[in-house]
């Protein structure tokens, strides 16, 4: 005989799987690009973020103040991972500023999963997609147009494309 979950688990189960997709997508872009943080790190932050918004739920009910302070400490705890990933070579070449952001974003992206609001979360995965896949080739073309030398010290190809 076929059981079928409550509506609670399913729904939880729909924003964890949210969730790690979008830290799935995230992540395969960064691996893509050669990049430390990968497919495992953008969705374990994801998954992270949206247990941390399920766990307040699920404990206090849909109270914005107390979804207010789990975004304020997703948005600060994140900063400390996303440091670890920025790598100075010297004073001219920092790398590792894309997958900061990126492993941020994620945090962001699973906590409105977690939260629940599917629309933002569709909506900001697209925008932050377009960011990465358009953001260098955008840059490159925009510096050959306007004669601007790149701040990697000349070369054309982004050190965090």
């Amino acid at each position: 005989m076929l059981t079928v979950l409550p509506d609670a688990t399913l729904d939880i189960v729909f924003r964890l799987g949210l969730a790690m997709l979008a830290g799935m997508i995230l992540g395969l872009n960064r691996w893509l690009h050669h990049k430390s943080a990968g497919v495992r790190t953008h969705s374990l932050v994801s998954l992270g973020a949206a247990v941390a918004m399920i766990l307040v739920e699920s404990h206090v009910g849909s109270d914005a103040q107390s979804h207010s302070r789990v975004i304020q400490g997703l948005v600060t705890g994140i900063g400390f991972l996303g440091a670890g990933v920025i790598i100075r070579e010297n004073s001219r070449h920092i790398h590792g500023l894309t997958t900061a952001a990126s492993i941020w974003a994620c945090a962001m992206l699973g906590a409105a999963a977690g939260a629940g609001n599917i629309l933002l979360g569709g909506l900001a995965l697209a925008a932050i997609m377009i960011t990465l896949i358009l953001g260098g080739p955008m840059e490159v073309l925009m510096g050959r147009l306007l004669g601007v030398r790149s701040s990697n010290g000349g070369s054309e190809k982004e050190h965090d494309a």
